[in-house]
Formats: C-alpha cells, structure tokens, sequence
C-alpha cells in the first residue's frame, strides 16, 4: 500500500481545509471520528476519482452528488473507502468543527 499525501491548505481551531491523495492499494477502514463537545461536519470533493474501487461509503449522509460530493458528519456515522485497485483517489476536504449540537444521535 502506498503512501497517502494529506496537504493542509488550511487549519484554524474549528476549519481545515485538505488536499488529500490516496494512491493505488489504499482503503479506509470503516470507522468514525469522535469529536466530543460540538457538531463535526465535512464537505468532501472528489477531484479525481480512481479508475477502479475507492468508493466512498457512509451510514448517513447530509447531501451527495454522484458520490462525488458529500457533505456528512463523521461524528456520528461511521463511512470507509474500499480499496483503490486502479488508479488514484484526490480529495479535496473541508471539516469544520463547530460549537453547536452534540455529537449523539437523535
């Protein structure tokens, strides 16, 4: 498995803004991110999508376009990416942490 690129474009307490790229062989294993106090929300880009797998997966997800933008929160769903076979997976991500609502769900 190759090495993943993560640049940071941005990061303040509450927004980053990534650029994120996965090459050939990566997955993301299904999981969540606790953020305790506040709200965690991500706007994701898929800039490049990989010829083949890299297939984004959430159990809940605010807006997606073709999968290929998705606003969701990793607070409280868990989501995963199978595994790249072909090709390579560019990600533009933009998270913010915000100090409203509670990270249970309803």
């Amino acid at each position: 498995m190759g090495l993943v690129i993560n640049r940071s474009l941005l990061s303040t307490r509450r927004l980053s803004v990534n650029l994120v790229t996965y090459p050939e062989g990566h997955r993301v294993r299904r999981h969540n991110d606790p953020m305790g106090d506040g709200s965690y929300y991500k706007l994701n880009f898929v800039v490049i999508k990989p010829a083949e797998g890299g297939i984004f997966k959430t159990d809940g997800a605010i807006f997606s376009l073709f999968n290929r933008v998705i606003l969701f929160r990793p607070d409280l769903y868990d989501h995963s990416v199978s595994t790249i076979k072909r090709g390579k997976r560019v990600l533009l991500s933009i998270a913010l942490h915000a100090p409203w609502g509670s990270a249970t769900l309803l």
